[in-house]
């Protein structure tokens, strides 16, 4: 975080910490006020009268001196000023008191999400290794030009976008697909800046440098999304013009006709909309603390609101819907049993650095419960799998590249069996011992066993579930299937995801957009409401969410959207409760019944009712959850 995004923090956290001490000493004042606690020289009531009153007015000035703009605090404004003109100190304390505190609590439902540009920024490659005859030097990477030649080793993050010209690698690709299993390179292949080269050494060809490069247009894309999306407007600012004038009229009229000012200033104080200022931000804090106890933390105020329009939900298949890790599911051996080819697999395989490499070791440990058997000779062969030497035979691992380069026949039976597993999105890793055809290990990404039940809740919900994956058509349609989704689009990079979402969203489609990888900040951004997964997401999607699943059990998703319909009820009920409360209480005070300070204490009333109704949310949960 910059520093002058700290010292933005820390004034806002001491503005809402002395906002906090100025409504508890208001409080306690109109407590001594009312009671006649504490013998003082002066009404207590002034306190809150400086301490919340004076703020409120001096917004109201401002704002109508520098943009003519009438909200809610003018109307409140004249309250406390007339009630101070006739003496009725403790219903201006009362009246500023009240509408401070609902102040308060709409600036605590939001939050600010903070450091996700930066963080991107961070992930800009600095350097770039340009090749030109014999020399090799290493520059900047934003001085790369079109056409330039680079060399980019293991373990670096290759700098433009470009096209590999000679060598063989694989390439981590989740900045820019969100997929963890890294996709293989040679000659032809493109390959994106910020992506990382996992193995061996190649030189590329620049095609895309600077502001066009892919990690730059996903910058862009996040800032960009983030524009369009609308806070919350309090319903008393929305209405405040016409609230003004009505109260005006109404007191001006009263004095007129029955030439008693008091019945005027009443009329006043009873118009300050301080249960309407309470009834969205109480319910909406109830609702986020209700999220929390449910796993999710609301980073944005309104988000719960925008979350009850929601028709579709857009869902990144990989870390979300499943585990993001791959498992092998089958061992399929041709002429020996399945667990001596899985034990030489693994042994083949266990010195290797590719994710499929250890993912073999990994669930081989875990099913055999021993470590791989020692080995000899052990090569990577970038782009193809790995060879060793195991117990005195020869091992290759990996794809039928590998195979067809020792010319190492499948035969057809296997291939149409493996060809079927392909068929499903799983990965296949082809064995043979001594130059002989040994069989085949299949693995695949997990589905999280939660995903389908909560994928049925959504559909009860009448919400539509959409899959947006940057993995093949192949595997996202056979996780789709299992997992009744039926509309899916895979391939999809960061730029597609976006484009879909503002297709949804043009068809008039509130859409959510559910995620945990970099490649997904510029969705999450662009939906009207983002989730993103907290545990296993990158901290770049979490500042770009409104909401960060903590704990990752999205077996809560459906839980979330009908709370926040049922927040919404909430909020619709206070509303209606307050504006009728109002309505009566105004026929009295144009009567004559009530005067200032009982009009002030029906106000009280009515807001302790509305937080009330609100906290009624805290602990709601639907039957059927």
């Amino acid at each position: 975080m910059k520093l002058m995004d700290k010292l933005e923090y820390l004034v806002e956290l001491g503005g809402t910490k002395r906002d906090i001490a100025f409504l508890i000493i208001s409080g306690l004042a109109l407590i001594v006020s009312i009671f006649d606690l504490v013998p003082l020289p002066f009404d207590a009531a002034w306190i809150a009268i400086l301490l919340c009153g004076v703020p409120i007015i001096l917004e109201a000035v401002i704002g109508l001196v520098t943009a003519f703009d009438i909200k809610a605090d003018v109307l409140v404004s004249m309250a406390l000023i007339a009630s101070v003109f006739i003496g009725e100190d403790f219903a201006a304390g009362e009246v500023a008191f009240i509408m401070q505190l609902g102040g308060l609590l709409e600036e605590l439902t939001v939050a600010k999400a903070r450091a996700g540009i930066e963080k991107l920024v961070h992930l800009t490659p600095q350097t770039a290794r340009i090749v030109s005859g014999s020399t090799e030097r290493i520059i900047p990477a934003e001085e790369v030009r079109i056409g330039e030649t680079l060399r980019v080793l293991p373990g670096e993050t290759i700098p433009v976008d470009g096209v590999i010209l000679s060598g063989q690698t694989s390439v981590n690709q989740a900045v820019m697909t969100g997929e963890s299993l890294p996709v293989d390179k040679t000659a032809g292949d493109e390959v994106y800046s910020g992506t990382v080269n996992q193995f061996g050494a190649f030189l590329m060809r620049a095609v895309k440098v600077g502001e066009d490069s892919s990690i730059q247009r996903m910058i862009r894309l996040v800032q960009s999304a983030d524009a369009g999306k609308a806070k919350i407007v309090s319903l008393a600012d929305r209405w405040a013009t016409w609230i003004v004038i009505i109260a005006l009229t109404a007191a001006a009229l009263t004095w007129l006709l029955s030439g008693e000012i008091i019945r005027a200033v009443t009329i006043l104080v009873v118009f300050c909309p301080c249960a309407l200022v309470l009834a969205t931000p109480t319910a909406i804090m109830a609702a986020i603390g209700n999220a929390t106890g449910h796993g999710f933390l609301v980073r944005e105020g309104d988000a719960l609101e925008r979350l009850a329009n929601v028709s579709k939900i857009t869902f990144d298949k990989t870390g979300t819907l499943t585990f993001g890790t791959p498992e092998v599911i089958a061992v399929c051996s041709y002429g020996g049993e399945d667990s001596s080819l899985f034990e030489l697999a693994a042994a083949a395989e266990s010195l290797s650095e590719h994710p499929l490499g250890k993912a073999i070791v990994r669930c081989y440990k875990k099913s055999a419960h021993k470590a791989p058997l020692p080995v000899e000779d052990f090569q990577m062969l970038p782009g193809q799998g790995v060879s060793a030497r195991v117990n005195g035979s020869a091992v290759l691992a990996g794809s039928t590249a590998l195979l067809d380069s020792r010319r190492i026949t499948i035969p057809a039976a296997a291939a149409e069996e493996a060809g079927k597993s392909l068929s499903q999105g799983c990965t296949v890793i082809y064995v043979a011992v001594d130059d002989t055809f040994a069989g085949y290990l299949v693995l695949s990404d997990t589905i999280r066993p939660e995903s389908a039940p909560m994928i049925r809740r959504l559909h009860t919900l009448r919400v539509q579930p959409v899959l947006l994956t940057g993995d093949n058509e192949h595997a996202a349609t056979a996780i789709a299937r299992q997992l009744d989704i039926r509309e899916v689009h895979a391939g999809c990079h960061p730029e597609d995801k976006l484009t879909w979402i503002d297709s949804y969203q043009k068809e008039q489609a509130a859409v959510c957009m559910i995620g945990d990888g970099i490649n997904d900040a510029p969705a999450l951004k662009k939906a009207d409401v983002g989730i993103a997964m907290g545990g296993v997401g990158s901290d770049i999607a979490v500042d770009a969410a409104d909401i960060a699943l903590v704990n990752d059990e999205i077996k809560e998703l459906p839980h979330l959207f009908a709370l926040s319909r049922r927040m919404m009820t909430t909020i619709k009920l206070n509303l209606t409760f307050s504006m009728t409360l109002n309505f009566v209480a105004i026929i009295l005070a144009i009567t004559g019944v009530l005067n200032p300070v009982v009009g002030a204490l029906v106000h009280n009333a009515g807001s302790v009712l509305v937080i009330i109704n609100s906290a009624l949310l805290l602990r709601w949960r639907k039957q059927e959850d």
